[in-house]
């Protein structure tokens, strides 16, 4: 069982830079087709700075800092066993080619349904800009089956 001591816990801040040919290889690989997301001057004409980061790729930051890999195994959660279970977006301003973003998360609750067979990690996160102004609120749920 995951121990409920891990409800509280706050991760590692994650930073992510956002850079326009990593915004472009994401727009591709989630079958994007509207070029804001894509040429710089359809963003700037639809009054982003620069090319706006899709919305669910501010979940990259955390993957790529490794924090995410470190909670599963501060959990004890194998790889095998984990399943996607939810996750959502509060949008407060573009993030941005050219923007860093930091993330803070937090694991907000532990439980578990089905007698222990399935367990919940709720992780809520903030990602603020450069500039310290939010960018998004984001919450995510980890399954564990057993």
């Amino acid at each position: 069982m995951i121990d409920k001591k891990w409800i509280g816990h706050e991760l590692q801040a994650s930073i992510l830079p956002i850079e326009r040919t990593r915004l472009r290889f994401f727009a591709k690989a989630i079958g994007e087709t509207d070029p804001v997301y894509t040429d710089t001057q359809a963003a700037r004409d639809a009054g982003y700075a620069d090319i706006p980061a899709p919305p669910t790729f501010l979940f990259a930051a955390e993957l790529d800092s490794g924090v995410t890999y470190r909670l599963l195994a501060d959990l004890g959660i194998p790889f095998s066993k984990l399943l996607h279970g939810e996750q959502g977006f509060a949008y407060h301003r573009p993030a941005c080619a050219g923007d860093t973003v930091t993330v803070r998360s937090k694991i907000t609750d532990v439980y578990d349904k089905k007698n222990g067979a399935l367990e919940f990690v709720v992780k809520t996160s903030r990602a603020t800009n450069q500039q310290g102004e939010l960018v998004a609120e984001m919450r995510t749920v980890l399954v564990c089956r057993h």
